[in-house]
This record gives structure tokens, sequence and C-alpha cells, in this order.
């Protein structure tokens, strides 16, 4: 088994408020004093391939795409127990949508050639879109299944729990096709510092545009379908009011009137 995994650098999610910047000239995120992470549906996703490789064994490539890219942060899922890693890295693919990500990731793959299985996370934190799995199946004219709980190999099929409203629903597809994992997977196993100390050896292979075959302006901002047109944090403001009154049985009271009048009841 050849399995192709997409994760991605975000800013981490589980950050503070206030550690985030918008820049509203280019409606862009920033965040100041955290580091940046893998995606945490990324790193499900690698733990998808990783049980895949335990049941199956193979080789598992991570593909990420962006600019700035941490080599301490985009090696995560070597130090898992990953194989090789590929960053398309340039600042062609820098503003990317969910359309020009998905072609550029659907074209690396292409040049990675020898794969069985690509296996992306559900959504990406930074944009909760969940698109971009569905987005290279169509590129690369595969079959797709989104929501992925539990992957099973046997004879070139694989066997999905996909997770509905409800519970679950078993699906069966024939590969080479895509899968998107969800956190119902199994949490992700820690790095070990075998782990580490192997990622810190291996040298990611970084393509640019044209090393995967594509123009400059079919990725990144330039090749957007959609456009952003205003990035914001909400203002969240409370107000509050007491009801007092004399005695307990009062102050009950004077409260059941306001909110009578605010008309919660």
């Amino acid at each position: 088994m050849n399995i192709i995994v997409c994760v991605k650098q975000v800013i981490d999610p589980e950050a503070p408020p206030a550690s985030f910047q918008i820049d509203s000239a280019s409606n862009k995120a920033e965040m100041k004093g955290a580091p940046p992470v893998i995606d945490p549906y990324g790193e499900y996703a690698v733990e998808a391939a990783l049980k895949i490789k335990d049941a199956n064994g193979g080789k598992i490539t991570a593909i990420t795409m962006g600019i700035k890219l941490l080599r301490e942060v985009v090696k995560k899922p070597l130090s898992m127990g990953a194989d090789e890693l590929v960053l398309l890295e340039d600042e062609s693919y820098d503003g990317a949508d969910s359309h020009s990500t998905a072609y550029a990731l659907a074209m690396a793959t292409k040049k990675v050639a020898d794969y069985n299985l690509i296996l992306c996370g559900r959504e990406a934190s930074d944009t909760n879109a969940g698109q971009t799995g569905s987005g290279i199946a169509e590129i690369l004219g595969l079959p797709c299944v989104t929501l992925a709980r539990k992957i099973d190999i046997n004879n070139g099929t694989a066997r999905v729990e996909k997770v509905t409203a409800d519970g679950y629903e078993v699906v069966e597809v024939t590969l080479p096709a895509v899968i998107t994992v969800s956190n119902e997977i199994g949490e992700p196993r820690y790095p070990t510092i075998k782990g580490i100390m192997a990622a810190k050896k291996i040298d990611p292979v970084v393509w640019k545009p044209s090393d995967i075959g594509v123009e400059s302006n079919q990725v990144g901002n330039a090749g957007r379908k959609t456009a952003v047109n205003k990035l914001f944090q909400p203002v969240h403001e409370g107000k509050c009011e007491m009801a007092e009154g004399d005695s307990p049985e009062e102050a009950g009271a004077n409260l059941a009137m306001k909110i009578r009048e605010a008309k919660i009841l």
C-alpha cells in the first residue's frame, strides 16, 4: 500500500483569541506569540494512514502546501511514522482557496504517481471548508468517501465506516480513491523519540509550480475560484441587570417580571 496524506500548517486553533490579528486590507489572519501547528484533522488522516500501514505494510508520503513552512512543524507526520515529506513551497502558492489548493495537491499526487490511496482531514481548522479532499478526487477522476471513522483495506478495496448524523454507514470503494478522515478514527499517536530523531535526518522534497507541471497563475491566489469579501473577529457584548429585592421571594418576583418584559418567557 502506497498512501499519500495531505496535511496543512495552520494557526493553532487552541490558542487564545487575543493571539489572533486580522489584517483587514488583505483579509488574512495572523497569530502573534504562538507557533503554527499541523491541522488537527490532518493528524487524524496521518493516524489513519499509519493504521493501514500497520495492517498492510507499505509507504506513506505526506504532502503539504504553503509558504514559510516551519520544518519542525511540517515534519510531524515523519516523526509519527510517515516515510517521506513533500513540500509545495513557493510564493505562488500563497492565498489559495479550496480549488487552487486541491489543484496543486492533485498535480503533486500525479507526480508522485505510485499511490493506492489519498487521505485528507475532513476539513482544516482555519477555514472549515471541507472541500479540498473532494476537490482532489474530482480533479483526478477518483471515487471519494468523506468523514471516515474506520478504514479497512482488502484486495484492492477499501471498506469505510462513514460518519453520519445519527451513526455511521458502511461504504466499499475500489482503490485508488480519496478518503477524508474524521476524528472518530482515533487519537493520533504521539511521536516517539526514535521517530523525532529519524525525522530530523529526512530532508523534505520541495516542489515549485513548475516541478508539478503547472503555471504560477493556476495555483495560490491567482488560481482562486472564490473571493473573501470580509474577514473579521465578531464582537461579543454582554449586558447584566440585577433583580434585587428585600427578600429572596421579592428578588424572584422581580426577576420573573424582568424576564417577561424581555419576552424571554
